[in-house]
């Protein structure tokens, strides 16, 4: 039986919700006539705002208690759980409905980053982990990819980032992360800055200043975008960039949704936690440090290195910026 309503619950963080949107349209165009709604943070609300799949979306300010009351008046057919935590746990326990919810890999993952055996973890991307937990609903992959939405108010023109007339080519420059762990340095950004042909902008939040300070004394050319922009004004910049250069982030999985050329740079972290760019253009690159013997130190990130050296980021090899057109 086609469940009439269904809830999906995916709490946070910016790349994380992206990578449930071929989950939402899959559900919402093979599940004829069925009502998807969506539970997130308030904060999180402008990523799925404009998506035409979502037909309700809830959203909560500090407690998910605070939608206990609302989503139990809706009498769910089945809740599918993307999130798969504590408070995911106890709002499915309130609604009292059939759920289903992916297997996160937290022993494969305890294992890869304490006894570094990288080995055994699945080598699937966490979208498709997503659609091998919901083929019993008949969902299947449509293999379009991520999805980003954005209204025209958000639509970024760069004439007013540029300060000109004509079309730009540029490079998207992604300096902020949500660990430093995960940030590529500062040295490595001056690095690549130095050897890029194309305008750079630098993407990032408020907390990235002190960076940008730093690389626009040495290029004062760069344009700074960091903190002046929301979330889907990033994007709108994102996808008229030639190319993209992050870290594992959050614009690296809107820079797949538009699917962009990315160049994604991994530090503590790797993309065999099935969180790398999905389905990438074939031109991406994925820079690591291989055969580091501290690495993964963490399955999210640190506030520094705990070994102090900071090889993962600092080892990798930025030649690539050279040939970049």
């Amino acid at each position: 039986m086609i469940p009439k309503k269904i809830l999906i619950i995916r709490f946070s963080s910016i790349g994380d919700i992206v990578l449930t949107t071929p989950v939402i349209r899959c559900a919402k165009q093979q599940l004829p006539g069925t009502e998807i709604h969506f539970v997130t943070k308030e904060s999180f609300r402008s990523i799925l705002s404009e998506n035409p799949y979502v037909d309700k979306l809830y959203t909560f300010k500090d407690k998910v208690e605070e939608l206990y009351e609302i989503l139990g008046a809706q009498k769910y057919d089945l809740v599918i759980d993307l999130h798969k935590n504590l408070r995911s746990f106890l709002l499915k326990r309130k609604l009292k409905t059939k759920a289903v919810s992916f297997n996160k890999l937290n022993v494969e993952k305890f294992l890869a980053v304490n006894f570094k055996t990288r080995g055994i973890l699945p080598p699937l991307h966490i979208v498709d982990r997503y659609f091998e937990t919901l083929k019993t609903l008949g969902l299947k992959n449509d293999n379009r990819g991520l999805d980003y939405f954005i209204g025209n108010q958000d639509e970024v023109l760069l004439e007013s980032v540029f300060s000109v007339a004509e079309k730009v080519r540029f490079v998207a420059l992604v300096v902020g992360g949500s660990y430093y762990t995960k940030k590529i340095p500062v040295e490595k950004l001056a690095e690549i800055c130095g050897k890029i042909k194309l305008p750079l902008v630098l993407m990032g939040g408020k907390d990235d200043q002190d960076v940008v300070s730093q690389l626009k004394e040495r290029f004062p050319e760069v344009i700074d975008a960091c903190g002046k922009y929301s979330i889907n004004q990033s994007a709108s910049i994102i996808r008229q960039a030639e190319w993209v250069i992050t870290s594992d982030t959050g614009l690296m999985h809107i820079a797949s949704a538009y699917q962009k050329k990315i160049i994604s740079i991994w530090g503590n972290t790797i993309p065999e936690f099935g969180m790398g760019p999905y389905l990438p253009n074939q031109e991406n690159q994925i820079l690591e440090v291989k055969n580091l013997e501290c690495r993964p130190c963490s399955k999210l990130g640190y506030k520094k290195c705990p070994k102090g050296h900071f090889k993962c980021m600092r080892d990798i090899d930025m030649s690539f910026a050279e040939s970049l057109s």
